[in-house]
């Protein structure tokens, strides 16, 4: 079983900064594209970012691109995702996922992901 772990949450004002920490083991790391999801109460889990393992290429939702950055740490097989300029609606349980082999048209969904992290709490408070 693919262990993700999550570690960065917290509580910021809005305008502050997080930085958010998903450690997997050396396997899955360089063979697995990473992403992040977040999923707030009553709403649908939604993608935010993600890292290809083949190309090192990211990609990110619109309401992220310019605040957030994703990140591979290669010496401690981590993913990072730098969240800047942080708002109110940013506040969610964030979900690290890995998979194998997304495919480019379905790479933004949940369900394209059989691996997940426990999930980490980002509040932001106005």
């Amino acid at each position: 079983q693919v262990q993700l772990v999550e570690s960065g949450g917290g509580l910021v004002q809005a305008g502050g900064s997080l930085r958010l920490a998903c450690a997997a083991s050396r396997r899955i790391f360089t063979s697995n594209t990473m992403a992040w999801f977040r999923q707030a109460p009553g709403k649908e889990r939604e993608f935010v970012s993600l890292v290809s393992a083949s190309s090192g290429r990211t990609y990110y939702a619109d309401f992220v691109k310019g605040r957030f950055t994703i990140s591979r740490d290669n010496a401690k097989n981590t993913v990072n995702l730098q969240m800047n300029a942080l708002k109110p609606e940013d506040t969610a349980v964030y979900y690290c996922a890995a998979e194998t082999s997304v495919p480019l048209n379905t790479m933004t969904l949940p369900e394209s992901y059989h691996n997940w992290g426990q999930g980490t709490q980002v509040t932001v408070s106005s």
